[in-house]
């Protein structure tokens, strides 16, 4: 038997669903409302790429996150209460091309292991993640508090970092 952490023993696809779920640092990034901009153009600043599609990141949150501990307040029932809530599985990982780089999941599925910041690497649990500004704790707005045309006003970059 080996000393290491199920992460590091086990493919995504080999995990638990107990295992899977403790992976989910927490951050509240996939709660972010993103777009695909299909328009043609030079590149900008604050366009990112993923599998060939332009993907934008917003500071706009679904109304169900709670900002403070950046957890769904209707975890088990986002699906059917917001039915554009993508429910992340080791079938669909692939396929979810817009996870910001800091995702775990998306790190471990390209080979890049957990942040030093990782809840199940910290005592501390979520602190760590939020010191290192990974979390969205602070920097969001309510979707119901923007108009949908307005959208492209909150395009953010920190969604994209990824320190470690």
């Amino acid at each position: 038997m080996s000393d290491k952490p199920f992460w590091q023993e086990k493919s995504l696809e080999q995990m638990t669903d107990a295992e899977w779920e403790s992976l989910c640092d927490g951050c509240g990034k996939c709660c972010l409302h993103k777009f695909i901009d299909d328009e043609e153009g030079d590149m900008q600043p604050t366009d990112v790429v993923f599998k060939g599609e332009r993907v934008h990141f917003t500071n706009i949150v679904c109304d169900l996150l709670n900002t403070r501990t950046c957890s769904c307040t209707q975890y088990q029932k986002r699906t059917e209460l917001v039915p554009d809530c993508v429910k992340l599985t080791k079938a669909n990982l692939k396929d979810i091309f817009f996870m910001p780089p800091s995702c775990t999941y998306r790190r471990l599925q390209e080979g890049r292991g957990l942040p030093g910041w990782h809840p199940l690497l910290n005592r501390d649990k979520k602190a760590a993640m939020h010191k290192a500004g990974m979390s969205v704790r602070g920097k969001t707005i309510y979707e119901s508090q923007v108009d949908i045309d307005d959208f492209e006003d909150y395009i953010a970059l920190w969604p994209l970092s990824d320190l470690d």
